[in-house]
């Protein structure tokens, strides 16, 4: 298991690399965009080459790159349904062009609707995803800590959506504090064990490529996502 931390990519875009290396990182993640912007964030050409030619040297890898938080998958409103898959498809070309692992991201909130009313708008939108971008880098899910109607916070909602979608470009990055939030006992040995399995049976653990290691501030299946300090 390589370790690592998000790391800022603020100007030069570049010295995301130096501050990796200065924080003994291994493998890291970065913003591409501004994460709380719909309008793409360019990455000046110069900017990507020396961010190559400096991690080609520091050998950190995977390098992973995280959606803005904005992403919605499951919108009703056509608007933001069509922005987050714009968005997300110029994340993947942006993590292509640095020969980055993936893009992480959330798949945003049912609202109103159940699950089974909004999981093919979610599979077409992955699906455009995957055809419109670079072979290279995959798509990766994230768990969310289920407040709300939001999507995926369970692994069995997780894999329907992958079996649904059907390509090999598909992992999932679990993060410990939403899974807490979820209900999951992670917090013991046999909780965490019992967590792999359901993992393992719903979505596959050769599909898990990456984890967030966070504690949560709030108890066991609370549902709210708050991350402690």
């Amino acid at each position: 298991m390589k370790f690592g931390a998000h790391v800022s990519t603020k100007s030069p875009f570049w010295e995301s690399v130096t501050r990796a290396q200065e924080f003994g990182c291994e493998a890291m993640q970065i913003f591409v965009n501004a994460p709380q912007r719909w309008n793409p964030v360019a990455i000046p050409q110069d900017n990507i080459d020396k961010f190559n030619e400096l991690n080609s040297q520091a050998g950190i890898s995977p390098v992973i790159t995280h959606s803005i938080y904005l992403i919605n998958l499951a919108s009703p409103n056509s608007y933001y349904y069509e922005a987050s898959q714009l968005s997300l498809i110029d994340e993947m070309k942006k993590a292509s062009a640095l020969n980055a692992f993936g893009v992480n991201t959330h798949l945003g909130s049912a609202k109103n609707e159940q699950f089974d009313e909004i999981l093919d708008r979610i599979v077409d939108a992955i699906n455009r995803v995957l055809r419109e971008s670079p072979e290279g880098p995959f798509f990766i899910i994230e768990n969310s800590a289920g407040a709300g109607a939001v999507i995926g916070d369970t692994f069995k909602e997780i894999g329907e959506i992958i079996r649904r979608v059907d390509s090999n470009r598909v992992k999932v990055l679990v993060d410990t504090a939403h899974a807490f939030e979820s209900g999951y006992p992670i917090h013991t040995t046999d909780g965490l064990e019992e967590t792999l399995a359901v993992f393992d049976q719903e979505i596959g653990l050769d599909r898990l490529v990456g984890l967030h290691l966070n504690d949560s501030m709030t108890e066991l299946g609370s549902r709210k996502d708050r991350h402690e300090n």
